[in-house]
């Protein structure tokens, strides 16, 4: 069995609504290939056809959020938003390993959420395509 990861947000984030992608790659170094993007998805679509993919492959899937960035300036602000919560987290971790002896794990992915190893019909997919043109080009 594979491993999904992707982002736990809030019901209410922004992101929920914005197309997501999903990258496919070998679960360990050993494995030497190029990873496959594949997207983009609703986010149910997506991790849908993630689970699905890594139910019964040693495959590491990441479901995430495609940003439609239109300006140079956008995309550099979410690089020095995602350098600056790497940092912050490197120090949280640091702090914790050395309160806890490194013996935590971190879970990017909820156990309790309500998905299924049934990837979403074509036509769902191909409707959730039009939703997400339509969002593009609004």
């Amino acid at each position: 069995m594979g491993a999904l990861v992707t982002l736990d947000l809030p019901a209410d984030a922004p992101a929920l609504t914005l197309p997501w992608i999903i990258t496919f790659g070998p679960m360990d170094d050993e494995e030497e290939w190029e990873p496959v993007v594949c997207g983009p998805y609703e986010r149910a679509h997506a991790l849908a056809l993630a689970e699905a993919v890594v139910a019964d492959e040693d495959l590491m899937a990441v479901v995430e959020p495609l940003q439609p960035h239109v300006t140079v300036a956008q995309i550099q602000g979410d690089i020095a938003a995602s350098r600056m919560a790497a940092e912050n987290e490197d120090l949280e971790t640091a702090a914790l390993d050395e309160e806890m002896g490194d013996h935590h794990h971190d879970h990017d992915h909820d156990e309790d959420e309500d998905h299924t190893h049934e990837p979403p019909s074509v036509d769902d997919i191909r409707a959730g395509f039009a939703r997400i043109a339509a969002k593009l080009t609004s």
